[in-house]
């Protein structure tokens, strides 16, 4: 049953979460319910390193308190990688990611696309649709959504329209908007208004269809950026790099989206989905 209302949580445990107290990401799905938020994307970046008894604990308790939960790769798969056998290694690691997910009972698990390099983005692009491909071949029972991030540095894939044309080779394949990192790729200022996030939205219903928009898998940060892009997270404090949010909460209240967004800011993700669910529930 999809929701009817847009979601809201953090990727990851922030501060708060251990200055209460709080050891074991078991204790995260409670944690954001009392807060007040409806979502937890489980952080494994750096590679899953817990097993079967600790994800299947953070899995019954989010089943519990229910909390959506979403699932992030580890940052060392390489859908364009010009090496044949690290490339096609990622494929291992999606598929420990997917019983991950399965046990954490998440939706979405979110995969980055790929880096250009040294290579041409034509040739990047085909190297990542050929990973997929074999990834959508090789599990093709998965009830688990492949989301493909938007980047944030110029040098990697990631575009809206690199994701939205990677997208378009299965149904299983969705986008996962990550509205910070697209402003930092393009130096700022991409995000103004209600209507530069609703056309967002617009495109990615127009191309992959209407439910992929409606309930697409977003990221939100405010994002420090440089020439080249992506620089680091910061926090909803910050008043020089942005984007800003409450553009983007009046866009999807008035055209009653139901995105589920996951924060990423730096250190402080649950209090900042907090100021985003509130925004937007002014808005309804």
């Amino acid at each position: 049953m999809q929701n009817t209302y847009a979601t809201f949580g953090p990727g990851g445990n922030g501060e708060s979460f251990y200055a209460a107290g709080y050891k074991s990401t078991k204790d995260a799905p409670a944690f954001v319910r009392d807060m007040g938020l409806d979502a937890y994307e489980y952080e494994a970046g750096n590679g899953i390193t817990a097993g079967e008894t600790a994800l299947r604990a953070i899995g019954d308790a989010a089943k519990e308190m229910g909390i959506l939960m979403s699932f992030h790769t580890p940052y060392f798969i390489s859908l364009s990688g010009v090496d044949p056998e690290k490339r096609l290694k990622s494929l291992d690691y999606i598929e420990k990611s997917l019983w991950a997910a399965e046990l954490l009972g998440a939706k979405t698990i979110v995969i980055h696309c790929g880096s250009a390099g040294k290579i041409s983005r034509e040739e990047a692009m085909r190297l990542s649709a050929d990973t997929l491909c074999r990834a959508l071949e090789k599990f093709p029972d998965s009830g688990v959504a492949f989301g493909i991030e938007t980047m944030g540095k110029q040098n990697q894939l990631g575009t809206l329209d690199e994701v939205i044309e990677l997208c378009k080779i299965d149904r299983r394949l969705s986008p996962v908007v990550d509205f910070g990192h697209l402003n930092a790729r393009d130096c700022g200022g991409v995000f103004t208004d209600v209507d530069s996030y609703r056309a967002v939205f617009d495109k990615v219903g127009e191309i992959l269809g209407d439910d992929k928009a409606r309930y697409m898998h977003c990221h939100f940060s405010k994002i420090e950026w440089t020439e080249k892009g992506e620089k680091r997270h910061l926090t909803f404090a910050d008043t020089v790099f942005g984007p800003d949010y409450l553009p983007l909460c009046e866009a999807i209240a008035r055209e009653r989206l139901c995105p589920n967004i996951i924060c990423e800011s730096d250190g402080t993700m649950p209090e900042d989905a907090l100021t985003l669910k509130t925004a937007y529930r002014k808005f309804l």
